[in-house]
């Protein structure tokens, strides 16, 4: 079992973050693509989260093994990373805002969850009001710069666009806005140029180029939501298709700690 403790602080926001990741993970005790939480004790100072084990995230696991994902792999993170942002947006109304690969967990039996939800946002009529939330490397343009600065509104696409910027960055071992020098350079980069997209140079299925082109069309009323989505030819043959994550998990961790030693 995991034991996350979460400090408790006299700022209104932080605490309304934890009430938030709570609140989430209670609701969705069970589903196979969150992860699990089992209780929690609130006390004085902070908060112990008692949650299911999960061995990495895929922001530390790509430092650790320091090489592309595979595609196979990436197949069954999409399908689900997917299920679970379609999961919370159906039965909880709620949008993600921060879908990147530290939130990403694996176990050792190769399950794949979606984790922290500390800055989730509920929608009202479909549609989010903040844009104060989230990782600026891995925000949509339209979180950035929307239409009406007064009243910035945005839905369940902004994560799928999250969603491509982080399997790209899986897929290549490479964030494609790394070389900016801080938050700024990236969202500026973000708003005046092109989309970015898989290396030609580097071998991807048509389905999976395809898939990641889907999710980083930066017009977001061009942008498919999640139903889509999982009618596309990638995620339906990733959900079918028969791979062993736990092996390569093994595999991976134990060749880049004995090449540590």
């Amino acid at each position: 079992m995991g034991l996350p403790v979460m400090p408790r602080t006299a700022s209104d926001e932080e605490n309304k973050r934890i009430i938030m990741d709570l609140d989430v993970l209670v609701k969705s005790y069970n589903f196979p693509y969150i992860v699990c939480c089992l209780g929690y004790f609130i006390r004085q100072t902070e908060v112990w989260i008692c949650m299911e084990l999960m061995a990495s995230c895929f922001d530390k696991l790509l430092k650790l093994i320091r090489q592309p994902i595979p595609e196979s792999i990436l197949g069954k993170l999409t399908v689900s990373t997917v299920t679970a942002l379609s999961y919370l947006k159906e039965k909880h109304g709620i949008i993600h805002r921060d879908v990147k690969p530290s939130n990403i967990l694996i176990d050792e039996q190769g399950n794949i969850k979606l984790c922290d939800f500390g800055i989730s946002g509920v929608l009202i009529d479909s549609r989010a009001k903040s844009r104060n939330a989230g990782c600026a490397a891995y925000m949509s343009p339209e979180r950035i710069e929307p239409s009406n600065q007064e009243k910035p509104n945005y839905d369940i696409r902004a994560d799928i666009w999250s969603l491509g910027i982080s399997l790209i960055e899986l897929a290549t071992n490479a964030h494609p806005y790394s070389n900016c020098e801080n938050d700024f350079g990236v969202m500026a980069r973000i708003v005046t140029e092109d989309s970015p997209q898989l290396p030609t140079h580097l071998t991807f299925s048509d389905n999976f180029q395809s898939f990641v082109d889907i999710c980083l069309i930066k017009d977001y009323q061009q942008r498919p939501k999640y139903g889509p989505l999982m009618l596309h030819s990638f995620f339906i043959q990733s959900r079918e298709q028969s791979v062993d994550v736990a092996g390569w998990y093994r595999d991976v961790t134990t060749a880049a700690i004995e090449k540590q030693q």
